[in-house]
């Protein structure tokens, strides 16, 4: 019988499986901040993809003994059954079909997440023909003494992302690579890169002088700000982990003389000639940790930019905005309540400079979104105090 336990918020998340006539228990690790399955059956090669999807399906974690290629292979099978169940998403409004295709997306990859590996310490996996993980899991999250379970998903994306951190992502606008750390937003869609590199300083005595880089994450913004001329940059963010990166990125690019690190929410004490900020492009609630630089929830980072951005200006200062409008055309944000945030901010619209993404997901017929993604623009919003 599946057999499990539930996490509580007193301890740290555990999960148990019967393995014989033993029960295991071990930590369980998410970063997408799913709650340990409550109930397990052990898994291995003899399980059918039909027998898996059933499992999965009811929220059965599977704790996979077998071959870990044998594993990958039956991801793959369950991914093609959870496809199969498509909504016609195209005959309803937004943003109800934002939502639902979002609900959708969650619940798939929940189905997904419920094949599970058992992991040694130190990251060392057990399972034949299983790779070395530890460098990417180093990588992610620091050595352990303990064994945990983790979604086998979420293990293919340490791997992922430290392949991109050591590759590193081509910035043409920066003229080099920035490389991401894990659960760090990666500048994948460089549109708005080239915005900043090509929008015209703020102008008048003194300026080039300090700037602010709101949300710094990679510090890509930071360094673009830096070769354009600006003098000092003071980089925030509240994640130490993305702090980590910016520094790091800085420092191998030789530009740390240029640039303060502070851990803080929205802005830095004192006041800058230029303040960039490229928030979270949707409104939404987070549903993982993974998807913060994606969902604003309540706004907070926008509304907190507009209705603090005067107070930390310099005189002649500008403040940029880099936002999308894929929002407005999601039935998520309008532009008239844009334009109300930034006239209650007591600012004005010097300027606004836009550009079309040139993404994958823009051509993407069948992706329910694409007609609102092919209206998609990435706008720079120069702001002035009013």
């Amino acid at each position: 019988m599946p057999h499990g336990q539930p996490a509580t918020s007193s301890s740290p998340p555990m999960i148990s499986w019967v393995a014989g006539e033993q029960t295991l228990t071990s930590s369980w690790r998410s970063e997408n901040g799913w709650a340990p399955p409550k109930r397990t059956v052990l898994a291995d090669d003899t399980l059918s993809a039909d027998s898996a999807y059933r499992l999965a399906s009811e929220g059965v974690g599977l704790i996979w003994t077998g071959d870990f290629q044998n594993a990958k292979q039956l991801l793959h099978a369950l991914a093609r059954r959870t496809a199969k169940r498509r909504t016609k998403y195209l005959d309803l409004p937004y943003p109800e079909r934002f939502h639902q295709v979002r609900l959708a997306r969650a619940q798939r990859a929940r189905t997904l997440g419920m094949l599970c590996l058992p992991v040694d310490p130190h990251h060392v996996l057990k399972h034949r023909r299983a790779p070395d993980v530890k460098a990417a899991c180093l990588a992610a999250h620091g050595d352990t003494n303990n064994s945990y379970v983790l979604p086998l998903t979420e293990l293919l994306g340490l791997i992922s992302a430290y392949e991109w951190r050591k590759n590193g992502i081509e910035i043409p606008a920066l003229g080099t690579r920035i490389h991401a750390h894990y659960g760090v937003f990666a500048p994948t869609r460089s549109e708005y890169l080239e915005l900043i590199a090509q929008a015209p300083l703020p102008q008048g005595p003194g300026m080039l002088g300090h700037a602010f880089d709101i949300g710094t994450g990679t510090g890509v913004i930071a360094a673009l700000l830096l070769q354009r001329g600006l003098t000092h940059v003071t980089a925030t963010d509240t994640q130490v982990r993305a702090l980590d990166c910016a520094r790091e990125n800085i420092e191998r690019l030789g530009l740390s003389s240029g640039v303060t690190f502070k851990q803080t929410d929205l802005f830095p004490e004192g006041q800058a000639d230029l303040i960039v900020c490229n928030p979270p492009w949707l409104p939404g609630r987070p549903s993982s940790g993974l998807e913060h630089a994606i969902y604003d929830q309540d706004q907070h980072m926008l509304n907190g930019f507009l209705e603090g951005l005067r107070a930390h200006l310099t005189p002649q200062g500008e403040g940029w905005l880099i936002l999308s409008d894929l929002a407005e055309h999601l039935g998520l944000r309008t532009r008239e309540e844009l334009l109300d945030k930034i006239n209650a901010g007591g600012l004005r619209v010097k300027e606004r400079l836009d550009i079309r993404p040139t993404h994958a997901k823009a051509k993407d017929d069948d992706d329910p979104l694409a007609d609102a993604r092919r209206l998609e623009t990435t706008s720079l919003w120069r702001l002035r105090a009013a």
